[in-house]
């Protein structure tokens, strides 16, 4: 609440592209019922799409395969295929 005050506060060109796509969203989900709901669901979305599909559905592949070396990895890696092999 405190950083909308401030954004709210501060001057700002009310022309500006930035204000207005600020003014769309604090506005629209003020004046809704279900705002802090939407939020919520928004929230959980992107927490499952950042943190539990990165766990399981996309490994570090470097961390297995490098040994530390993930620059000479990487550089053999794009030599062989470059080379055809």
């Amino acid at each position: 609440m405190y950083i909308c005050n401030i954004i709210l506060t501060t001057p700002m060109n009310k022309k500006g592209f930035l204000y207005r796509i600020f003014d769309l969203y604090y506005d629209g989900f003020r004046n809704m019922h279900l705002g802090k709901t939407l939020w919520a669901i928004i929230l959980i979305k992107l927490f499952i799409i950042f943190v539990i599909l990165k766990i399981f559905f996309f490994p570090n592949f470097l961390k297995q395969h490098a040994d530390g070396d993930e620059a000479g990895f990487v550089a053999s890696e794009l030599t062989e295929r470059a080379q055809g092999h």
